[in-house]
């Protein structure tokens, strides 16, 4: 039996869920998202509530049940909260700036990189040191994050580069004479 799958995703006041065949859809103050089910589960909507069964006690079913579950939940979750990710710069020089819907981020290179900021997503730089990234989807918001980690990921010498905030780098100690 799935811990996870087991209970119900409770529909928030203010979202709309409709389910029609294996599209679920969900509408809220940040925007609407829909994903498509896997055949190997059940989803009914019912008294405020979303709950999911497998169809079968295949183990492919049962795998499928807790994942659902918890893309239902995330679905729910981002239409009406939204997800948020930070990130952290270190190094001398290293900086980030929004201008329209562009990042511009100087990290050491010869040149600026550019980043185009997507219209589902909001990128607020608080302090030329700290990014914001925020939107519906769990996934886009962790992708984007990830790809801007990615141009200079942090090193374990100094530390320097893009990190997320709650991430400990284990550092090295340097050559000695």
């Amino acid at each position: 039996m799935s811990r996870v799958g087991k209970n119900p995703v409770v529909i928030p006041q203010g979202v709309e869920c409709h389910l029609s065949g294996l599209t679920l859809s969900a509408k809220g103050k940040n925007g609407a998202l829909s994903m498509s089910i896997s055949s190997d589960v059940i989803v009914s909507i019912a008294e405020g509530e979303i709950s999911v069964k497998p169809s079968s006690q295949s183990k492919q079913s049962r795998m499928m049940w807790g994942t659902t579950r918890r893309l239902v939940s995330n679905l729910v979750h981002g239409v009406s909260m939204g997800f948020t990710k930070r990130l952290e710069i270190n190094g001398v020089g290293y900086r980030a700036s929004v201008q329209g819907k562009t990042l511009q981020l100087q990290l050491g290179f010869s040149h600026d990189i550019l980043y185009p900021i997507p219209s589902d997503i909001q990128i607020v730089a608080e302090k030329p040191t700290s990014l914001t990234i925020s939107g519906a989807s769990r996934q886009r918001v962790g992708q984007i994050a990830a790809e801007i980690r990615n141009y200079r990921g942090p090193e374990p010498y100094k530390g320097k580069g893009v990190k997320y905030e709650n991430e400990f780098i284990l550092r090295k100690e340097g050559k000695k004479k």
